[in-house]
């Protein structure tokens, strides 16, 4: 796979993001992480699995020159469905999925990382949905994820600010497990995987059954709106200047058509 790189040690498998310079997810990205669950499901010996970015970022988002070649508002939504059932399929996955969060987790990197069963943070890393700021929304769920982690206030803070946090507000507000110094961050996960690995697998996914129980059926009514609207506006001028904008690197001036 381009993207992405599978190592085992013992029973835990460890995949990294490869797709330098920020990890972005492009739609090829998100094909390979498919495929490699595929790969990861088939295998009985691996109980656990890290999540991580090489370089400096977990993921810096999505890979927005790609949004200029879609053609159409329809095109645009399906997107969101085609990313919306993958990051379904990570949270519902039968093995827990640890995310292991440096640098920065925005956009779409955050949605992803919202989807995983535990999520581990560096102290400075930097967590946010800036969607806002491109005159977009988050269209991978990540409306609904986050409000259900953080809580509405908080949810709407930092959509509408477009302002990252920092792995250590990410704990406070209910949306990280808990943070570590970033030279510390991946054997702490480590340890925790390997802890979790020597559980009955079989134990594990019906645990992991239980929890996705509590998903109440507005969570999945709010998901399948939210691919609505992420296809509505990419047809509004505001978003097309976002974009613009974003790929000028100068401030959007929007003008609420």
């Amino acid at each position: 796979m381009n993207t992405l790189h599978l190592h085992k040690e013992g029973q835990v498998a460890y995949v990294a993001i490869t797709r330098p310079p920020a990890n972005a997810l492009a739609s090829e990205l998100l094909q390979d992480l498919s495929s490699m669950l595929d790969l990861i499901e088939e295998q009985d010996d691996i109980r656990a699995v890290v999540l991580y970015g090489e370089g400096r970022f977990f993921s810096a988002g999505a890979d927005i020159k790609e949004f200029t070649t879609v053609e159409s508002e329809a095109a645009f939504s399906k997107l969101s469905v085609k990313g919306q059932e993958l990051f379904e399929r990570i949270e519902t996955f039968k093995k827990p999925v640890i995310a292991s969060i440096h640098g920065a987790a925005l956009g779409g990197g955050l949605e992803l990382a919202l989807a995983c069963h535990l999520r581990y943070v560096a102290e400075t890393a930097k967590l946010g949905l800036p969607e806002l700021q491109l005159g977009l929304i988050p269209g991978y769920a990540g409306t609904q994820r986050l409000t259900r982690f953080a809580g509405a206030a908080k949810a709407a803070e930092m959509m509408f600010t477009s302002q990252p946090i920092t792995g250590l507000d990410a704990v406070a507000w209910g949306i990280a497990n808990k943070a570590f110094k970033e030279e510390e961050l991946m054997d702490s996960v480590k340890q925790i995987a390997e802890t979790i690995a020597k559980k009955s697998p079989i134990a594990l996914e019906k645990t992991i059954q239980l929890i996705n129980y509590g998903k109440h059926e507005r969570f999945y009514e709010g998901v399948k709106k939210e691919a609505d609207y992420f296809g509505e506006i990419f047809g509004t001028q505001d978003a097309k200047e976002g974009i613009t904008a974003f790929i000028e690197k100068r401030t959007p001036v929007f003008e609420g058509k």
